[in-house]
């Protein structure tokens, strides 16, 4: 299987916009362990509503993001990407605790555009993981 999370290289966090990243971190997962990774540009694919199928064309079958709206949430669903939104920090770490399906995400983040400002929102503590007392929107994948 492969997984996509949007990538920041200058710390390899999770990107936190979905429709603005410039690259993605492609992980190859087998048997619940990373087994091979790579970053590709996409800052050549035109933004929001090329990114889908760009993701679609490089065999992922799951995104891990920091906020996305609602319609690229739309697009990944169609074309089958499932979706592991509000992930912050480490992308490698974040690619790991999805293959051991410890992953921590909240399904409920989102971008919303004021203006020209951006904002993500994630209804997290920062920090938390899977087994903190698990409190209302996160959910662990598998």
């Amino acid at each position: 299987m492969k997984i996509a999370a949007t990538y920041s290289k200058e710390d390899g966090s999770v990107f936190q916009h979905f429709g603005r990243t410039e690259w993605f971190r492609i992980y190859t997962i087998d048997d619940g362990k990373v087994t091979g990774s790579e970053t590709i540009s996409a800052a050549e694919t035109g933004g929001h509503s090329a990114l889908a199928p760009f993701l679609m064309e490089n065999g992922v079958e799951a995104l891990i993001c920091g906020g996305l709206g609602g319609g690229a949430r739309a697009a990944l669903q169609s074309i089958g990407i499932k979706v592991y939104p509000g992930v912050s920090g480490s992308a490698d770490k974040a690619a790991e605790e999805f293959a051991a399906g410890t992953l921590a995400y909240d399904e409920n983040a989102s971008c919303h555009h004021h203006d020209e400002e951006h904002q993500c929102h994630h209804d997290h503590e920062e920090g938390h993981e899977c087994g903190h007392g698990g409190a209302e929107g996160h959910h662990c994948c598998h």
